[in-house]
């Protein structure tokens, strides 16, 4: 099967698998998303959406957030990985978006990238899920598992986003990067497969027989 062919196959399976394709992290708008995103680094979904409630109650949108201390701030997202400076980039993210866009979320991956905290990979899930602008943000999940599937070689993230959008459809991207991380989460887990257990891995490469080793994102 010619990588074509994978890409072609994989789209209708994860189409038929996760028709609907909620943002997993918990939000109301574009600031909270893009807090909730910027969170969310080697951390879990899961325990983001524990802490931000408490959180969006104090700070819920730029002029809010940016007058809470760097403390409470803090006291709200300690169990998460990296909290102080998270906290940090949270409260100095807030006071941005006022001086330099007027309390509002800019639509444009460049003003986004030079928010404190925020990279291409954030830039990308805010202008996908916010504004609907075609991107595809590559995690771990979806470096891993474009490696699994004989899409990317895994040289780095920025590689595996360029072959992804080379091999589907743009009006695709907005939905698959979620329905990718949908089912990695679900069959081709990080340890439950390693490219020849998962249905999709089976159905990709029927005679592989070796594990597939992926480099790290």
């Amino acid at each position: 099967m010619r990588q074509a062919e994978r890409a072609a196959l994989i789209l209708r399976r994860l189409d038929e698998l996760y028709p609907e394709t909620p943002v997993p992290l918990d939000h109301r708008d574009p600031f909270t998303l893009l807090v909730a995103v910027l969170l969310s680094a080697q951390c879990t979904d899961k325990k983001v959406n524990e802490v931000t409630p408490a959180l969006f109650a104090d700070g819920p949108d730029p002029a809010a957030m940016a007058a809470l201390s760097e403390a409470t701030i803090l006291g709200h997202i300690r169990q998460l990985g990296l909290a102080r400076t998270k906290a940090k980039n949270v409260r100095r993210l807030a006071e941005l978006l006022i001086e330099r866009h007027g309390g509002a979320v800019p639509e444009s991956f460049e003003a986004l990238e030079a928010l404190p905290g925020v990279g291409h990979k954030t830039a990308s899930v805010v202008m996908a899920q916010a504004f609907g602008v075609p991107a595809f943000p590559v995690d771990t999940h979806i470096h891993r598992l474009a490696q699994r599937w004989g899409l990317s070689g895994g040289a780095s993230v920025a590689r595996t986003e360029t072959d992804l959008k080379r091999l589907f459809p743009r009006e695709a991207w907005n939905r698959l990067h979620l329905q990718i991380i949908f089912y990695g989460r679900e069959h081709c887990t990080a340890r439950g497969c390693d490219g020849t257990v998962c249905p999709l891995c089976r159905e990709l490469f029927p005679n592989r027989r070796r594990p597939v080793v992926t480099s790290k994102a």
